[in-house]
């Protein structure tokens, strides 16, 4: 009788675990942050323009390699207020487009092991709207997997004409024709909170 109970503690033991094991690897399908950074940089002949982001909000899907980000427009920091204003005044108009946003997809998502560490050079294409225009952005870019973290990282460049906006011609010999922009994303694994 005792090794009976003791097959059955053991095999509803290993279910448990098995069950717990689906959840958790389950649970790693989806990576998300809310502390994500993008900054851009102009290089101009009278002053350099920079600003940083540390707001920016994205979803990754492991499973279909689909992400998505968020941008909320007026947490762009520049180092003189009086650049910040006219970006959100003049150039971005953040009070009717508060947010710029990406949507897209891994290209090549059956190179990446999410179960591998290491450093994976991703190929990513989705739609990029600032300013209320939407753009095709095809882009390169890496994911470190570190356990249950993803560092991703990307590069592009951009130019105002783009999206639609105007640079007053007084200035505009002093912003560069295009706008390099970074990205970086510490990922976690998303957790649903429970109903």
């Amino acid at each position: 009788m005792n090794l009976i109970v003791k097959r059955l503690v053991s095999g509803l033991f290993a279910m448990v675990c098995l069950l717990c094991l689906g959840h958790v690897i389950q649970a790693q399908g989806k990576f998300y942050t809310k502390t994500g950074y993008i900054s851009f940089y102009s290089k101009a002949p009278l002053e350099d323009i920079e600003a940083h982001n540390r707001q920016v909000v994205s979803f990754l899907d492991a499973k279909t390699g689909e992400l998505a980000f968020s941008v909320p427009m007026k947490a762009f920091q520049f180092k003189k207020a009086l650049m910040q204003e006219h970006f959100n005044e003049n150039y971005v108009e953040s009070h009717k487009y508060p947010k710029a946003s990406f949507r897209g997809k891994i290209l090549n998502l059956s190179e990446v092991d999410f179960t591998q560490d290491r450093l994976y050079n991703l190929q990513l294409e989705g739609v990029l709207t600032i300013h209320g225009v939407e753009r095709l952005l095809r882009t390169t870019a890496t994911l470190q997997v570190n356990g249950d973290q993803l560092q991703g990282r990307a590069n592009f460049s951009v130019t105002p004409q783009e999206f639609n906006i105007e640079i007053p011609a007084l200035v505009r010999e002093n912003i560069a024709k295009r706008i390099d922009i970074s990205v970086q994303m510490l990922y976690k694994p998303y957790q649903e909170k429970p109903l």
